[in-house]
């Protein structure tokens, strides 16, 4: 590894390996004595060069992707993020391979998903959303497309598996699945609904929003924290009920505890009155998708999808967070050099945003 490698690699992890639970250790989460660590959001710019709407004709209508490029030259890495998430959660990472090779990158809102807007945005099968790749790489580059490389992480390995078995991009190079198996994944479908009963419906600010996904653990990465979750959240229409914000200010009651100390034992419970009032004042943010709604499509898109990833005739590479998520058609496909797995200890499920450099 060269110098400026592992620069970047220590500039760009979280100073400390997470603890069970989810929450970073150490709970004061400082960066130096008596400074709390900035949540604010960072636009797409600063990671993209360029932000467009590629329209596409569909048998209702016309549909328009949103999508977020880099780079003039060289192959294409089609991004592809997970279920609730958004092309931003692929910021931090392009920069990284934008700075390492030649190459271009389209990360792309899936329908249902970010900014893009389609008719049947409640459609999220496989089988359409595969058809929404192909259709977006021919609006993009017509009948000669340059080589592209697919890359998916979650659900969006899942539709880059079912987009290249069906061979809806006809220059595709290579295939990157990013910590989905189906074996983990069938298991962990029962279990999907009480963790997104979860989470706190709604957030009085994108600033809180990023604070929770940081300490909640689910992005681990305060850098790619702060780009991507604007893509997951939205402003909600009229004000909300009083029980939205009584979930979110329990579920950072750590930092409100440190807090009262440094404001001369302000209570805990005359500051969830104060926020909660400061809530109803304002239009508070909600998730832009409601995932427990898609639960018919589950099935769909992980069942058979070893099998499916292991017949794709393209190099194939399998990015893990960690070797226990491998299933036994995987293992078998892995002992026969079917394809390339490299496993990334230390990191939760969003591998890209926690370790972009390593990825």
């Amino acid at each position: 590894m060269s110098t400026l490698e592992k620069q970047l690699h220590m500039g760009r992890l979280p100073p400390r390996p997470p603890v069970p639970g989810g929450l970073q250790s150490g709970s004061k989460m400082r960066m130096g004595p008596g400074r709390k660590r900035d949540f604010s959001p960072v636009p797409w710019s600063q990671y993209f060069e360029s932000m467009e709407d590629v329209v596409v004709e569909s048998e209702t209508g016309k549909d328009s992707f949103r999508i977020y490029k880099s780079g003039s030259e060289g192959p294409v890495l089609l991004l592809l993020h997970g279920g609730g998430h958004s092309a931003l959660s692929w910021a931090v990472f392009t920069t990284a391979i934008i700075g390492r090779i030649q190459c271009r990158v389209v990360a792309l809102d899936q329908r249902g998903h970010g900014e893009t807007k389609v008719k049947n945005p409640e459609d999220l099968s496989a089988e359409t959303m595969a058809r929404d790749i192909g259709n977006v790489v021919e609006a993009l580059y017509g009948d000669l497309p340059p080589p592209i490389m697919l890359i998916g992480h979650s659900m969006g390995g899942a539709i880059a598996v079912h987009t290249a078995a069906a061979n809806l991009i006809p220059s595709l190079l290579g295939l990157c699945m990013i910590d989905v198996v189906e074996g983990t994944a069938m298991d962990a479908l029962n279990s999907m609904q009480n963790f997104l009963r979860s989470r706190p419906k709604t957030f009085k600010s994108l600033e809180n929003a990023i604070e929770w996904s940081v300490k909640s653990g689910q992005i681990r990465n305060l850098d790619s924290a702060r780009v991507s979750m604007v893509g997951q959240v939205k402003q909600c229409e009229e004000a909300t009920s009083p029980e939205g914000p009584k979930a979110l200010v329990e579920g950072i009651i750590e930092e409100e505890e440190e807090d009262e100390e440094e404001n001369g034992g302000q209570s805990i419970n005359k500051r969830k009155k104060e926020d909660d009032t400061e809530t109803k004042k304002e239009r508070p943010y909600t998730w832009r998708i409601e995932l427990s709604k898609t639960e018919k499509y589950w099935d769909g898109w992980f069942r058979g999808l070893s099998n499916l990833f292991l017949s794709c005739s393209i190099p194939k590479q399998l990015l893990l967070a960690g070797v226990d998520r491998l299933d036994k058609d995987l293992t078998i496909g892995q002992m026969q050099g079917k394809f390339q797995m490299q496993v990334l200890p230390q990191c939760g499920h969003a591998v890209h945003e926690d370790a972009p450099d390593k990825v």
